[in-house]
C-alpha cells in the first residue's frame, strides 16, 4: 500500500501583503511558521514510527520551510524539485494583486483553455503548468516508497491530485481541487484492486483557530 500525503504550504509573505504569489520567492510569516509544526506533527501521527518515508518539496522558500519542519521531525532527507512549483504568474509575480487583476486575461467558458494567453508577460500557460506538475509526479511514483509527502502550493496541488487519479492533462481543462493553506491532502493507493483514492481532500483539522 502507498499513501501520498499532500501538503499545502502554511500562510506567506504575499498572502498579507497583497502581492502575487507565483514563482514570487515569499517566505512563511509567523503563523505559517506554527502551523507548518502542526503539519509535521500531524504527518508525524499518521505515519507509523519505522516506515519508510520520503520527502519531496517545490523548492520556493515557503514550501522548502514547510518541508524543512516536516523533515526535521521524521529525521529524513529533503528533495527539492523546481517542478512543484506554483504556476508562474510571469511579470505579475510579486506585484500587487490589483496590478494583475487590472491585466488578466481569465480562460473562455468554452473553447481553448490549456494554451489560452492570460495576457501577462512571461506567464505560464496552465498546459505548460500541468505538464510539468504531471512529471515531477511521474518520477515520484516510480519509487517504491510506502509514504511520500509532497509540499507544494495551492493551485499545483490539483494537479498533484489529477496525476494521481490517472486524469489526462486534456482533461485537467476545468479540473480544480481547493486546499486551504497548510492543510494535508491524503492520497493513497491499495496494494490489491490498486485502485487510487482521494482520501482526504484539504484537511486543517490538525491546525488551531488562531493559525485559520
Amino acid at each position: 500500500m502507498r499513501t501520498l500525503h499532500v501538503v499545502a504550504h502554511p500562510e506567506a509573505t504575499h498572502h498579507v501583503e497583497g502581492v502575487v504569489g507565483g514563482w514570487y520567492d515569499s517566505r512563511l510569516t509567523p503563523v505559517g511558521v506554527r502551523a507548518a509544526v502542526s503539519v509535521a506533527q500531524a504527518l508525524r501521527a499518521q505515519i507509523p514510527e519505522g516506515a519508510e518515508v520520503e520527502l519531496f518539496s517545490s523548492d520556493l522558500q515557503r514550501t522548502r520551510q514547510t518541508a524543512e519542519t516536516v523533515g526535521a521531525l521524521f529525521d529524513v532527507k529533503l528533495t527539492l524539485d523546481r517542478r512543484l512549483r506554483e504556476k508562474s504568474y510571469g511579470e505579475a509575480g510579486g506585484r500587487p494583486q490589483e496590478w494583475l487583476d487590472r491585466r488578466f486575461i481569465p480562460p473562455p467558458a468554452v473553447g481553448e483553455r490549456m494554451d489560452h494567453d492570460e495576457g501577462v508577460e512571461g506567464a505560464e500557460t496552465k498546459a505548460q503548468w500541468v505538464q510539468r506538475i504531471y512529471a515531477a509526479m511521474d518520477e515520484i511514483l516510480q519509487r517504491p516508497c510506502e509514504h511520500q509527502i509532497i509540499v507544494t502550493h495551492g493551485g499545483s496541488l490539483t494537479f498533484v491530485v489529477a496525476s494521481w487519479i490517472k486524469m489526462p492533462i486534456e482533461s485537467d481543462d476545468y479540473a480544480s481541487f481547493r486546499a486551504p493553506s497548510g492543510s494535508i491532502t491524503t492520497l493513497r493507493e491499495d496494494d490489491f484492486f490498486h485502485n487510487r483514492q482521494v482520501v482526504s481532500l484539504g484537511d486543517t483539522r490538525h491546525l488551531d483557530a488562531t493559525q485559520r
